[in-house]
């Protein structure tokens, strides 16, 4: 491969600026991390659009859980792109399915259409398909540049064969990004027995809060108990080792 692209997968504004520093040339904006990753605000894009100089995607996903959405989600969804295009982000990150599980193209396209000039990446709403092949012809016909992708797997590592299939398949025609336990045991692995061109990872981190006072009566807010008082970053030295592990095999 000529060049490897690195998306950093961030859920704040510090570790965004973190996986910039690791040398990232992207990241992907969501909230909610439990949950898989949701919109982020409008607010945190704002800010990350003034103080990156790399590439800013916009996570596009109004609630966890499945990605089959009703008509109200469906226009949620066209609110959060155009507000992402005001925001002058970068990419936007979505994706549709049927019920029957095969990627909508219909409306794929109309979120891709309405979020041009930006750069649009399918994210792994296609390891929940009924055929990831079929839908590699889906989200090239619904105009996606990429498509994030496991391999149909909960690891990408042992999703190395389906990654591989998809790459062959695609022949240059959109890009396989792979994500989901790209680590630094893992990376190396992964991009030499695929041939992506793309990879996204998360290299977590965690630092203690600034807080001086703490209230040990409360030590954690809804499902985070135990947490309060740490913030979970992205880890800038991780980012990079898994980088450069990354291009050795370049």
């Amino acid at each position: 491969m000529d060049t490897l692209i690195t998306e950093v997968v961030v859920y704040n504004i510090e570790s965004a600026l973190n996986g910039q520093e690791g040398g990232a040339n992207r990241v992907e904006l969501c909230d909610n991390p439990a949950g898989g990753g949701t919109t982020p605000s409008s607010g945190t894009i704002a800010m990350l659009q003034e103080e990156l100089g790399i590439d800013l995607f916009v996570m596009i996903r109004p609630r966890e859980g499945d990605f089959c959405y009703s008509d109200l989600e469906f226009e949620a969804m066209k609110h959060d792109i155009q507000r992402a295009k005001e925001l002058n982000a970068d990419g936007v990150v979505t994706g549709i399915l049927k019920p029957d599980g095969r990627i909508d193209v219909e409306r794929n396209q109309e979120l891709v259409e309405l979020a041009r000039p930006l750069g649009v990446t399918c994210h792994r709403a296609i390891d929940m398909t009924r055929d990831p092949l079929e839908a590699l012809e889906g989200c090239i016909q619904a105009g996606f540049d990429r498509i994030l992708t496991s391999g149909q797997q909960a690891q990408a590592k042992d999703g190395i064969p389906v990654i591989k299939q998809l790459v062959s398949k695609a022949d240059g025609r959109i890009s396989i990004m792979a994500g989901c336990g790209v680590k630094e045991e893992t990376v190396e692995q992964i991009v030499d027995e695929t041939g992506v061109n793309e990879i996204h990872l998360a290299a977590e981190g965690t630092r203690a809060s600034l807080m001086e006072y703490q209230n040990s009566n409360i030590t954690g807010m809804g499902s985070t108990t135990g947490q309060e008082y740490l913030v979970n970053t992205t880890d800038a030295s991780r980012v990079k080792d898994i980088r450069d592990r990354a291009l050795k095999q370049n």
